[in-house]
Protein backbone atom coordinates (compact mmCIF):
# COMPACT_ATOMS: atom_id res chain seq x y z
CA UNK A 1 0.00 0.00 0.00
CA UNK A 2 1.27 3.42 -0.42
CA UNK A 3 2.06 5.58 2.00
CA UNK A 4 -0.62 8.23 3.16
CA UNK A 5 -0.13 11.95 2.10
CA UNK A 6 -1.54 14.59 3.36
CA UNK A 7 -1.51 18.35 1.75
CA UNK A 8 -3.78 21.24 1.83
CA UNK A 9 -6.93 20.91 -0.73
CA UNK A 10 -6.92 23.09 -3.91
CA UNK A 11 -9.81 24.33 -6.41
CA UNK A 12 -8.92 21.43 -8.18
CA UNK A 13 -9.78 18.78 -5.27
CA UNK A 14 -13.66 19.68 -4.84
CA UNK A 15 -15.19 16.46 -6.85
CA UNK A 16 -13.24 14.62 -3.75
CA UNK A 17 -13.65 16.82 -0.80
CA UNK A 18 -17.79 17.17 -2.24
CA UNK A 19 -18.11 12.71 -1.66
CA UNK A 20 -16.32 13.07 1.45
CA UNK A 21 -18.19 15.69 3.06
CA UNK A 22 -21.27 14.26 2.04
CA UNK A 23 -20.14 10.84 4.22
CA UNK A 24 -20.04 13.13 6.95
CA UNK A 25 -23.31 15.16 6.60
CA UNK A 26 -25.55 14.01 10.04
CA UNK A 27 -27.23 17.20 11.29
CA UNK A 28 -27.72 18.39 7.87
CA UNK A 29 -28.29 16.86 4.32
CA UNK A 30 -25.83 17.40 2.07
CA UNK A 31 -26.29 20.04 -0.76
CA UNK A 32 -24.10 19.84 -3.56
CA UNK A 33 -25.24 23.23 -4.25
CA UNK A 34 -24.09 24.85 -0.98
CA UNK A 35 -20.89 22.65 -1.21
CA UNK A 36 -20.08 24.40 -4.67
CA UNK A 37 -20.81 28.16 -3.13
CA UNK A 38 -19.36 27.49 -0.05
CA UNK A 39 -15.80 25.46 -1.47
CA UNK A 40 -14.39 28.28 -3.23
CA UNK A 41 -14.77 31.17 -0.80
CA UNK A 42 -13.36 28.54 1.95
CA UNK A 43 -10.35 28.07 0.01
CA UNK A 44 -9.97 31.97 -0.42
CA UNK A 45 -11.11 32.88 2.91
CA UNK A 46 -8.31 33.97 5.53
CA UNK A 47 -7.72 31.93 8.17
CA UNK A 48 -9.26 28.96 6.92
CA UNK A 49 -6.48 25.70 6.03
CA UNK A 50 -8.48 22.55 4.57
CA UNK A 51 -6.36 19.31 3.99
CA UNK A 52 -6.34 16.36 2.26
CA UNK A 53 -5.37 12.68 3.11
CA UNK A 54 -4.35 10.91 0.21
CA UNK A 55 -3.93 7.03 -0.34
CA UNK A 56 -4.35 6.46 -4.39
CA UNK A 57 -6.83 8.66 -4.10
CA UNK A 58 -8.34 11.01 -1.08
CA UNK A 59 -9.56 9.44 1.77
CA UNK A 60 -10.21 12.07 3.97
CA UNK A 61 -9.72 15.54 5.19
CA UNK A 62 -10.07 18.18 8.10
CA UNK A 63 -11.60 21.80 7.53
CA UNK A 64 -10.40 24.03 10.62
CA UNK A 65 -9.81 27.80 11.21
CA UNK A 66 -8.03 29.59 13.12
CA UNK A 67 -8.71 33.19 14.06
CA UNK A 68 -7.38 36.05 17.34
CA UNK A 69 -8.92 35.98 20.47
CA UNK A 70 -8.69 37.14 23.91
CA UNK A 71 -8.62 34.69 26.33
CA UNK A 72 -6.24 32.65 25.09
CA UNK A 73 -3.62 36.07 24.20
CA UNK A 74 -3.59 35.13 20.42
CA UNK A 75 -4.30 33.06 17.72
CA UNK A 76 -6.75 29.71 18.07
CA UNK A 77 -7.68 26.99 15.87
CA UNK A 78 -11.19 25.30 15.33
CA UNK A 79 -11.61 21.84 13.52
CA UNK A 80 -15.27 22.33 11.92
CA UNK A 81 -14.93 18.79 9.95
CA UNK A 82 -12.53 16.23 9.67
CA UNK A 83 -13.91 12.66 8.34
CA UNK A 84 -11.75 9.56 7.71
CA UNK A 85 -13.68 6.78 5.00
CA UNK A 86 -14.02 4.19 7.31
CA UNK A 87 -12.20 1.32 5.75
CA UNK A 88 -9.20 3.61 6.57
CA UNK A 89 -10.13 4.89 10.29
CA UNK A 90 -7.26 3.23 12.68
CA UNK A 91 -4.85 3.00 10.07
CA UNK A 92 -2.99 7.18 10.97
CA UNK A 93 -5.61 8.93 8.93
CA UNK A 94 -7.31 11.10 11.38
CA UNK A 95 -4.11 11.28 13.35
CA UNK A 96 -1.79 12.45 10.19
CA UNK A 97 -4.69 15.31 9.68
CA UNK A 98 -4.67 16.08 12.94
CA UNK A 99 -0.55 16.22 13.28
CA UNK A 100 -0.75 18.47 10.10
CA UNK A 101 -3.56 21.05 11.16
CA UNK A 102 -1.84 21.48 14.62
CA UNK A 103 1.77 22.09 12.86
CA UNK A 104 -0.35 24.23 10.53
CA UNK A 105 -1.30 26.09 13.51
CA UNK A 106 1.71 26.73 15.46
CA UNK A 107 3.66 27.45 12.25
CA UNK A 108 1.08 30.97 12.19
CA UNK A 109 1.58 31.52 16.16
CA UNK A 110 -1.95 29.58 17.40
CA UNK A 111 -2.24 28.90 20.74
CA UNK A 112 -4.54 26.11 20.86
CA UNK A 113 -6.76 23.80 18.94
CA UNK A 114 -10.22 22.86 19.72
CA UNK A 115 -12.95 20.83 18.18
CA UNK A 116 -16.39 19.51 19.42
CA UNK A 117 -17.44 15.84 19.12
CA UNK A 118 -19.82 13.25 19.93
CA UNK A 119 -18.43 9.65 19.06
CA UNK A 120 -14.48 10.35 19.27
CA UNK A 121 -13.57 10.79 22.24
CA UNK A 122 -11.41 8.73 22.66
CA UNK A 123 -9.67 9.27 19.75
CA UNK A 124 -8.82 12.93 20.80
CA UNK A 125 -7.75 11.97 24.62
CA UNK A 126 -5.46 9.46 22.57
CA UNK A 127 -3.75 12.58 20.72
CA UNK A 128 -3.34 14.12 23.79
CA UNK A 129 -6.69 16.69 24.19
CA UNK A 130 -8.54 17.43 26.94
CA UNK A 131 -12.31 17.97 27.88
CA UNK A 132 -12.63 21.68 28.65
CA UNK A 133 -16.68 22.89 28.24
CA UNK A 134 -19.48 21.77 27.30
CA UNK A 135 -20.59 22.63 23.66
CA UNK A 136 -23.67 24.76 22.74
CA UNK A 137 -25.55 25.43 19.41
CA UNK A 138 -28.50 27.49 17.96
CA UNK A 139 -29.73 26.36 14.65
CA UNK A 140 -30.80 28.89 12.65
CA UNK A 141 -33.67 29.79 10.30
CA UNK A 142 -33.20 29.90 7.07
CA UNK A 143 -33.79 33.41 7.44
CA UNK A 144 -30.81 34.22 9.71
CA UNK A 145 -33.25 35.33 12.61
CA UNK A 146 -33.51 33.50 15.80
CA UNK A 147 -36.15 33.85 18.36
CA UNK A 148 -34.94 36.08 21.12
CA UNK A 149 -31.76 37.45 19.56
CA UNK A 150 -32.92 40.78 19.80
CA UNK A 151 -33.48 41.10 23.57
CA UNK A 152 -30.26 41.33 24.45
CA UNK A 153 -28.15 39.55 27.31
CA UNK A 154 -24.80 38.40 28.47
CA UNK A 155 -22.67 35.38 27.41
CA UNK A 156 -20.97 33.76 30.49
Amino acid sequence: MPELHIRPATVTDAGPVARLAAELAQSFPFSQAAFDRSYPALLAAEGTCLLLAEDLEPVGYLLGFQHPTFFANGPVAWVEEILVRPEYRGRGAGRALMTAFEQHTAARGGRLVALATRRAAMFYRALGYEESAIYFRKVLSAAGSAAGSAAGGTAD
